[in-house]
């Protein structure tokens, strides 16, 4: 194997329309699918793909701070980068002339994701493995260094780091089966908001009869009636045995959360999501007092590890939906990730990455660190467009054998003879 060095770095505006009525949700009405790329061109000619995901217009200022941010890797050979990552990940997020945009949120820490994701597909690539088998493969204390731990040193710092993963590897063999079955997934592409109810019940039925058993709707719209009846419609649908949840995308505020949590709690969900303001911790945990012992989950617009421990030890979160799309890239993940297996709360990620990147991280979570094998968000809307895009068998994410994150997507991979 030789050296692999970054020579160069781009960033690319990919902007996939969607079908009419899909990724709607009471907050993005008429979402566009984009995604913010980093590829980072090494000198063996491998390129890293990485990506964060924006709705909109907004994904060209993303890739403007991908190339304001990312000089600093260039030259960088992968494996000395790799091996202390966790030092340079907290240098960009530092820099003294982005830091101010943020702090470690927003635009910049968006660049910081999809230049992450890079840095980890291109080391993935270099080592001839699938990113879930390169990281099974690294020592407790490789894994530690790839992380940012600064401002968790209160609840989890390096040696407690250390320590959970050494603890669990002693079991690793009882959980590496998930390899063979899969990793079990849910459909929310049945519950878009804009979709009638004909349409969600129709979609719901197909998603049966392709093996999913758990199945997410949109609520949050103006008519409440509305809601309820759809979230009747969905647990209908589902059965009893059916596992529901409901997500409101922060549209309610504390009153009207109260009001509509206690109606859709009737229904039995697994979960209620993001149902008010996503920074508002003290919201969330008087709602999971209320509305226990239907479970709150949240995370999808928490843009930091600082954020997600202080949502944590309010105990305003059951399900920690970490995304390494809106957090800074893979890094953080499994900073909040290791977090959470902390504090026993399961990590249901929040797919930016469309499931691409983060099949490999659940595979990672749960042999590595023994969090439950409970199951990954499943939306396909961008599935055409990867060039090796996750391949979903009777509900199960079927294992990537793929060198890499799975994070090409086809027209790069053109343009640069892929």
């Amino acid at each position: 194997m030789g050296a692999y060095s970054i020579d160069r770095i781009s960033s690319f505006d990919a902007r996939y329309p969607l079908p009419a009525g899909a990724g709607s949700d009471a907050v993005h009405t008429d979402p566009e699918y984009c995604l913010a790329v980093t590829q980072l061109h090494s000198s063996q000619g491998e390129i890293g793909s990485g990506f964060a995901l924006t709705l909109g217009e907004g994904n060209r200022l993303v890739c403007e701070a991908i190339e304001l941010l990312a000089p600093p890797l260039r030259g960088m050979p992968i494996e000395d980068l790799m091996a202390q990552f966790g030092r340079v990940a907290r240098e960009l997020a530092d820099d003294p002339k982005l830091r101010w945009l943020g702090p470690h949120k927003g635009v910049v820490h968006l660049a910081l994701a999809s230049i992450t994701n890079a840095c980890f597909d291109l080391w993935a690539k270099s080592r001839g493995v699938p990113l879930w088998k390169l990281l099974l493969d690294l020592t407790p204390e490789e894994v530690v260094r790839l992380l940012d731990l600064s401002y968790l040193d209160e609840v989890m710092n390096e040696e407690q780091a250390i320590e959970l993963l050494q603890t669990e590897a002693y079991s690793r063999s009882t959980r590496e089966g998930v390899l063979q079955t899969g990793y079990p997934g849910y459909d929310t592409s049945v519950g878009w908001m804009a979709y009638d109810d004909a349409k969600v019940k129709h979609l719901t039925e197909q998603a049966i009869a392709r093996g999913f058993t758990a199945f997410k709707l949109k609520v949050g719209s103006k008519d409440h009636e509305r809601d309820l009846r759809r979230a009747a419609m969905l647990r209908e649908c589902a059965g009893d045995a059916g596992t529901v949840m409901f997500d409101a995308n922060q549209q309610w505020t504390l009153p009207v959360a109260r009001t509509m949590c206690a109606e859709l709690v009737k229904l039995k969900p697994l979960w209620i999501e993001e149902p008010t303001h996503p920074d508002d911790v003290v919201a969330h945990a008087t709602l999971a007092r209320e509305i226990a012992p239907v479970k709150i989950a949240t995370g999808e617009h928490i843009p930091n590890r600082v954020v997600f421990k202080n949502f944590i030890e309010s105990a305003a979160v059951h399900y920690v939906q970490a995304d390494c799309t809106r957090l800074a890239g893979v890094s953080e993940f499994l900073a909040v990730s290791l977090l959470a297996r902390k504090f026993k709360l399961p990590v249901v990620p929040h797919v930016g990455d469309m499931g691409q990147i983060h099949q490999h991280l659940v595979i990672f979570n749960h042999i590595a660190m023994g969090h439950e094998a409970q199951f990954l968000e499943h939306i396909p809307h961008l599935r055409s467009h990867f060039l090796l895009p996750a391949e979903v068998e009777r509900g199960y994410y079927r294992t990537p054998q793929e060198p890499g994150s799975s994070s090409d997507l086809k027209e790069l991979a053109s343009r640069s003879g892929q």
